[in-house]
């Protein structure tokens, strides 16, 4: 796992520039560096030691001729079966790494690589001859890249963050994006909180020359159920899939460890991982925020050593700011400051670890995805009835029955935009004071839903969440938390070969009326205790709503809401009415509060010191 960014090079000062730029990034590969730079792009690297430790296995990697140039961040789990067909077509390799297969794929298959390969990855490959830029996301965007460009120069990297070094970059806010943040929570296109800065979408790759950027799309989740096989078949397969999985995502020369909740996912992994060492965070005494416990008596039931700590209020609220930084943009999910720390505390042990992300998208573990079924009944009813219903409904506080009328009322692309839905059009204009172009969210989620638009509607939120949610919160959060403590994170639900399975298991086996991720759970009860393989998903649980009626922390928050800064963009007493109703038990605003809080403290990070 590394880092990288790149220019196109215009500049005099070439090498201290990119020096810092790679400084910015040290945390993603403290292990060495490494450099390319020549009349037309500079390149630089840093490298986290996984699979050949050797100083031959630094980057830039180079074909034979030296005409082509590599920077890569990622695993390629294939990349032994890659090498050894590269060999028999005649390439030469000078390396023991998994990166020299995607040079010298590139040379042999051109972007038909992309279609071989096995991993998680963003790279970059140069092509002197051509003076021509070869860039790829992975198939789930499990790996960054982000690219910018900034009068006559291109730049790119692994991190926003290392761009700000450059002469040429202006830093400006994306006013558009801080709207449409305030209803998903994080940033769901592919701008960027930064303006003039983009990120590839997943499953993307691009050719950049004489000033032109050609973006395209090279593989496509599509569910397509087949209903021959039996639930016993799915189960079968579903366990055999993923052993192979953990098996190829456990390679490297240096040790593995496990995260471990109390849920199945994670669980899952560090059964069939059969790691060493697993690792757990928590909050208090409270089993609600609290996995600690679980995680331990799991590991005593697989018979390996748990790590543990217990994050205090204060450690959370004063790492607050440090972690904005890390993230480079605003995710207002409060389980990122808790990855941190579960980082933090892998970090002192291995250098990799896996983790259960993913499984969730893939086999239908959001409890949301219930609401289809149990919205049936109530769909019975003739559409206009239930609008005009739904219309009277809005007027009242937001309450169950309330909620349950409301959502009655609408289509599926109108009441599901995903896992996290803030602010509406409506509340967020109200609070914002500044004008913008933000698209409305049913503008955002639009194309996906239409590119599954023959699915039924558990299918098609889960598409949704594999495209958005998973990869702008889940994702985000799993590639900034870990590489800030130079922790590389593997994640074998999202391996492509798992997911070609589950896009054929029939809806009725990843979500029953009481049951998420069913026939998954059933796999991973040959593998797990009854009370663990059936758990309740929880997510991971952390207690702001409480926090934020003590007087410590709704002062702390109402200080951030009133600051000068915050009153460029909101209607400030709007802000205070929501940290008041919270503390006074009128609503549970803690998710808002938490969302705008969380974009006032990035805002500090990046534009106030």
């Amino acid at each position: 796992m590394c880092g990288f960014v790149g220019f196109t090079n215009h500049i005099d000062n070439t090498d201290e520039i990119l020096g810092m730029m790679m400084d910015r990034i040290k945390h993603r590969g403290p292990d060495s560096e490494g450099k390319y730079i020549d009349e037309n792009v500079a390149m630089g690297f840093r490298r986290l030691s996984l699979i050949d430790l050797s100083e031959n296995g630094g980057q830039p990697i180079y074909n034979e001729d030296r005409s082509k140039v590599l920077t890569f961040n990622g695993e390629i789990y294939n990349f032994k079966e890659l090498r050894e067909e590269l060999v028999s077509a005649g390439h030469t390799f000078y390396t023991k790494t998994d990166s020299e297969v995607l040079i010298h794929g590139y040379e042999e298959w051109g972007e038909d690589l992309l279609d071989k390969l096995r991993g998680m990855f963003a790279f970059i490959i140069y092509d002197k001859e051509k003076n021509e830029l070869f860039g790829a996301r992975d198939f789930f965007g499990i790996k960054p890249l982000y690219y910018a460009q900034m009068g006559d120069t291109f730049m790119w990297g692994s991190e926003i963050k290392s761009f700000l070094d450059h002469p040429a970059f202006v830093k400006e806010l994306n006013e558009d994006v801080l709207e449409t943040y305030l209803t998903f929570q994080y940033s769901p296109t592919e701008q960027t909180f930064f303006k003039n800065v983009f990120k590839l979408p997943a499953a993307h790759c691009f050719t950049y020359k004489d000033g032109v950027m050609n973006v395209r799309r090279y593989w496509e989740v599509k569910f397509s159920p087949d209903e021959e096989p039996t639930l016993e078949d799915w189960v079968n397969r579903i366990s055999d899939t993923f052993k192979d999985s953990v098996e190829a995502h456990k390679f490297a020369d240096v040790e593995v460890g496990s995260f471990l909740s109390s849920g199945v996912d994670s669980s899952y992994v560090a059964a069939e991982a059969n790691v060493d060492k697993t690792f757990t965070v928590g909050f208090g005494e409270d089993e609600k925020y609290n996995e600690i416990g679980y995680a331990k008596e799991f590991s005593k039931y697989i018979n390996k050593e748990n790590y543990s700590k217990v994050i205090t209020p204060e450690e959370y609220w004063d790492s607050l700011e440090k972690i904005q930084y890390q993230m480079d943009e605003p995710l207002a999910d409060p389980a990122a400051i808790a990855l941190y720390f579960v980082c933090q505390i892998a970090s002192e042990k291995v250098k990799a670890v896996l983790s259960g992300e993913g499984a969730d998208e893939i086999f239908g573990g959001y409890n949301i995805y219930h609401n289809p079924a149990d919205m049936a009944p109530y769909f019975r009813i003739p559409r206009p009835i239930r609008k005009a219903v739904g219309a009277g409904a809005s007027h009242l506080p937001p309450k169950h029955g309330v909620n349950y009328l409301v959502r009655g009322s609408k289509d599926l692309e109108e009441r599901f935009i995903g896992n996290a839905y803030m602010f509406s059009e409506k509340e967020r204009k109200a609070l914002l004071k500044i004008k913008t172009d933000a698209p409305d969210a049913m503008a955002v989620t639009k194309p996906f839903y239409e590119r599954c638009a023959d699915n039924d509607e558990v299918t098609r939120m889960q598409y949704l969440d594999l495209h958005l949610w998973m990869t702008g919160d889940i994702l985000l959060k799993a590639d900034k938390m870990s590489m800030a403590h130079s922790l590389e994170l593997r994640v074998p639900f999202l391996d492509k070969k798992v997911m070609e399975l589950a896009e054929q298991i029939p809806t009725r086996f990843r979500v029953t009326k009481t049951e998420t991720k069913y026939a998954m759970r059933l796999a991973a009860l040959r593998a797990c205790p009854p009370q663990t393989a059936k758990k309740k998903k929880l997510g991971f649980p952390v207690p702001t709503r409480v926090w934020l009626k003590e007087d410590k922390y709704y002062e702390l928050v109402k200080s951030r809401f009133t600051s000068e800064a915050s009153e460029k963009f909101f209607n400030t007493d709007q802000l205070v009415k929501l940290l008041d109703e919270h503390r006074e038990g009128k609503y549970d605003h803690s998710r808002k509060i938490w969302t705008v809080f969380t974009f006032l403290v990035w805002y500090k990070v990046y534009f106030e010191q």
